[in-house]
């Protein structure tokens, strides 16, 4: 061993360089000012071939600029999202309060499966997700919950506690040739049929239902289908209502759910079908549960008033449900990964617990708090609860209001201009969230009468189809004619989420999620829609 070369090597990536670090955050740091000034939202071409036959490991050790170098022209190839003319998906700018709490929990590293290897870093995670569920759930009782790597593994662990309700063992046993099924709404998540596979059920046996026009789930086809599922003989171990569908901001009537599936498990003598919420997208409407529309301390205008008067009385439901998935990357605008699967009462994690004996790396774990006796992994990053202290703290319940009610003012504002156009319609005008769906049409179409022709049932399909194939190709149109400097990056889904007669309808799509998009912004969408058509 050549302990000069080795004794250098250590000093270099393993003592602190305070100076070599601070000139490279720096250089970090005016990197993506400068991608931001540039104004550029084009994405650079990608080389993948050559990235995989060039793995270029160093052969020799070099030190801290060495790694700078090594990932800079990819780190310069990202975009940042920074953008005010970003609206195309739930994806922004991270605030820089997460950059804060992200920046502290890598300086320290922490793993939250276990106090040994977290200490207070464990204790901020029992702090974020009661702060969380106590806005979520309004003052619940006795929460607890985890931080995840996403909100398709928090879904994962509601779904997994309503299997273990229905089938007693099915960590251990498996489930045997008995058939089980969970539910969701046509509008829910594609995550939905992930975990279903991955939990073994299978896919087939997710069972979808379909949604109102406001991309709710319609409660009497949910009763309905229960009802024929219990005299079947089939076990129902979850509904995943949504509270926020990811295209159109759908919100199910999470009390209405609660009493259909009460009330037809109790008759049927079968056990309750765990509720759980994805509420991924739409979690932030909660900030505005408390808010006063009296005194109005904000001074919001009397059009998103009544919009939060809305959102009041959708947030409401959540006391009524068993568990919920927030991603805080998303609406919380805080860093990945900071998603939290919270559950309305702790003694519902003993479905998923398993003893001491069975984790001997943790053989010193305490089941009253170390996650890593019920959690799936076994190393879980503190990234969530730091970026979500910082975030909630720095910005403060006043700011966390202004920034949920500014994204519905753009979003009501770009409704009631698309209103005014005859060639366009909007598909999602009764939801309440940060989202636009609309149909662009040429000049002369009356959309808003096509589109009750086709919900009806009376639009022919070669119709339909060349009415969509348009609302497609103006999309395009529209891309290749847009200033990047100055036209807003919309978004295209071909399903926005509600189907009538099973047909998924496309839609242009703008998401209000930049805290510094202007209303010059929306006017210019209005704009370039109208010099497009």
């Amino acid at each position: 061993m050549q302990r000069e070369e080795y004794q250098r090597l250590v000093e270099t990536f393993f003592q602190w360089d305070e100076s070599s670090l601070l000139e490279i955050f720096k250089e970090l740091l005016k990197a993506v000012a400068a991608a931001d000034l540039t104004g550029s939202m084009e994405m650079m071409s990608q080389n993948y071939e050559t990235a995989q036959a060039n793995p270029e490991i160093q052969v020799l050790p070099g030190n801290l600029k060495d790694a700078r170098d090594a990932i800079f022209p990819y780190f310069w190839g990202t975009d940042s999202w920074n953008s005010p003319l970003h609206l195309e998906n739930v994806r922004g700018p991270a605030n820089h309060a997460s950059l804060i709490g992200a920046f502290a929990c890598l300086l320290k590293n922490p793993n939250l499966c276990t106090d040994r290897y977290s200490q207070r870093s464990n204790e901020l995670e029992v702090k974020a997700i009661t702060a969380l569920a106590n806005l979520i759930f309004y003052h619940t009782q006795d929460p607890w919950g985890v931080f995840t790597i996403g909100g398709t593994l928090s879904n994962l662990y509601g779904a997994k506690i309503g299997l273990e309700k229905v089938i007693p063992g099915a960590m251990q046993a498996g489930v045997g040739n008995q058939r089980v099924v969970g539910i969701c709404s046509e509008a829910s998540h594609y995550s939905n049929r992930t975990v279903a596979g991955w939990l073994g059920i299978g896919t087939q046996q997710l069972i979808s239902i379909p949604t109102d026009e406001n991309l709710s789930m319609r409660l009497d086809l949910l009763a309905e289908r229960l009802e024929q599922l219990y005299q079947d003989g089939i076990k129902v171990a979850y509904v995943v209502a949504t509270f926020g569908t990811t295209d159109g901001f759908g919100i199910d009537d999470l009390l209405g759910i609660r009493q259909i599936i009460d009330e037809i498990s109790q008759r049927h003598s079968q056990p309750k079908p765990q509720l759980h919420v994805d509420a991924a997208v739409g979690w932030t409407l909660c900030f505005l549960a408390d808010y006063d529309l009296q005194a109005n301390p904000l001074e919001f205008s009397p059009e998103l008033l009544d919009i939060v008067a809305r959102a009041k009385r959708q947030c409401e439901g959540f006391r009524h449900v068993d568990s919920v998935t927030i991603d805080f990357h998303k609406m919380g605008r805080g860093h990945y990964p900071s998603s939290a699967f919270i559950v309305n009462r702790r003694s519902d994690l003993r479905y998923l617990s398993r003893e001491v004996s069975d984790t001997p790396y943790f053989s010193d774990a305490d089941a009253r708090r170390d996650p890593a006796l019920f959690t799936l992994e076994c190393s879980r990053p503190a990234l969530g609860p730091y970026i979500v202290m910082a975030s909630l703290n720095g910005i403060g319940l006043t700011g966390w209001r202004m920034l949920v009610a500014r994204s519905l003012e753009l979003t009501e504002k770009l409704k009631r201009g698309l209103e005014q156009l005859d060639y366009c319609k909007v598909l999602n005008r009764g939801t309440i969230g940060a989202s636009v769906d609309w149909w662009v049409l040429p000049k002369g179409r009356n959309a808003g009468a096509i589109y009750d022709r086709l919900v009806s049932g009376q639009l022919p399909e070669a119709e339909r189809q060349r009415y969509f194939a348009e609302v497609k190709r103006l999309q395009e149109k529209r891309e290749i004619m847009m200033d990047r400097k100055l036209d807003a990056r919309l978004g295209f889904t071909t399903n926005y989420g509600y189907k009538p007669h099973g047909i998924e309808i496309p839609a242009w799509k703008a998401v209000f999620f930049n805290p510094m998009t202007s209303d010059a912004i929306v006017d210019r969408i209005l704009y370039s829609i109208e010099e497009l058509t």
